[in-house]
């Protein structure tokens, strides 16, 4: 089956046409099945879906719950549509894999008329990432995923862990939306509320300034004075730069923290995945995240670690995994399209 993988960004668009896992270079088609990535599927769509009328108004009524990225997608797919009108198009959702989590985990505190009203739950994101990575560190180990307790963690410009258990995710450290969990790029994570209300009572920053601030200027950036790249905060950290090592530091204590909690919540720990941009090429981030989490069995062979290049194992129960969104999708999209198959 040759599928094109379309994953539209929020200022940008990856394209990739696989064939039975195989990239294909040739991206002119003829196609016999469409792939789009949205990040989120709502409260509604708990699986890949075959796109029709009906899904396009669904997705357009959850757009506000992801501004920055469903928007280009419904574009795009739209357009997929018109242009293929011959072609099966499958939405896949970054929430899918999170929808596993149990409600203890998944339910904020809040008042349960609010939570019913505007369906109010820890969604999750990077699900094809966190579903391709658990498999994919299962092979590199030689065991089987739904054996394992496995932290996958997901770390390019947004960031986020996953606890999978049995193959299944069972917490998630980003919430309603990806502005919760860990500290990124330029998002803050998690950020007490009280902060915020502080700031919106007493000091007279505005909410879209405020919303602006931690989704766009906070972060490594902001601790750092940089860009955010993570390789720029690794220059000026190793060239004695002081708000570069906090930035660093306070990276890594929240990473280790979460990944801790996410490993309570499978009840132990088997498999620590690192995949995205950072994961798979900062070996003294993974050391200093291994080091970190020594407690719970975690050990990196500093050899393998600083050699790593693509898929494979640098410690004891410890791998590194490309991320690869694009054969998750292709999965979904046979799974909806050839179930049998």
């Amino acid at each position: 089956m040759r599928t094109l993988v379309v994953n539209p960004g929020s200022s940008s668009l990856k394209v990739t046409l696989l064939d039975d896992g195989r990239a294909v270079e040739d991206d002119g088609g003829p196609y016999d099945a469409i792939g789009v990535r949205f990040v989120h599927g709502g409260p509604d769509h708990d699986q890949p879906v075959r796109v029709d009328d009906g899904v396009l108004a669904d997705l357009e009524a959850v757009s506000g719950l992801a501004p920055l990225h469903n928007p280009p997608a419904l574009g795009a797919t739209r357009d997929l549509v018109s242009r293929h009108p011959d072609v099966p198009v499958v939405a896949c959702f970054d929430t899918t894999f999170h929808t596993t989590i149990p409600a203890a985990a998944a339910t904020y505190a809040l008042p349960r008329e609010w939570n019913e009203r505007w369906q109010l739950r820890r969604y999750g994101f990077h699900g094809l990432s966190h579903a391709w990575a658990a498999r994919r560190g299962a092979e590199l180990v030689g065991r089987p995923v739904e054996e394992l307790r496995t932290v996958t963690c997901h770390l390019g410009g947004g960031a986020s862990l996953c606890a999978v258990l049995g193959g299944r995710s069972v917490d998630t450290t980003m919430g309603f939306t990806p502005l919760e969990g860990l500290v990124m790029q330029t998002r803050s994570g998690s950020v007490d509320p009280g902060l915020m209300l502080h700031l919106l009572r007493s000091e007279g920053v505005t909410p879209d300034e405020l919303y602006d601030v931690l989704d766009r200027e906070s972060g490594l950036k902001g601790l750092s004075g940089t860009s955010g790249d993570f390789q720029e905060v690794r220059r000026a950290r190793a060239a004695g730069d002081a708000d570069a090592t906090l930035a660093f530091d306070v990276y890594v204590h929240r990473l280790v923290r979460e990944a801790g909690a996410m490993a309570a919540a499978t009840g132990g720990l088997d498999l620590l995945v690192f995949t995205g941009g950072i994961g798979e090429h900062a070996p003294e981030l993974r050391a200093a995240v291994a080091a970190g989490l020594g407690h719970l069995g975690v050990r990196i062979d500093a050899g393998r670690n600083d050699a790593a290049d693509g898929d494979g194992l640098v410690g004891d129960g410890v791998v590194v995994v490309e991320a690869r969104e694009d054969l998750e999708i292709e999965r979904q999209v046979r799974s909806v399209l050839a179930p049998d198959s």
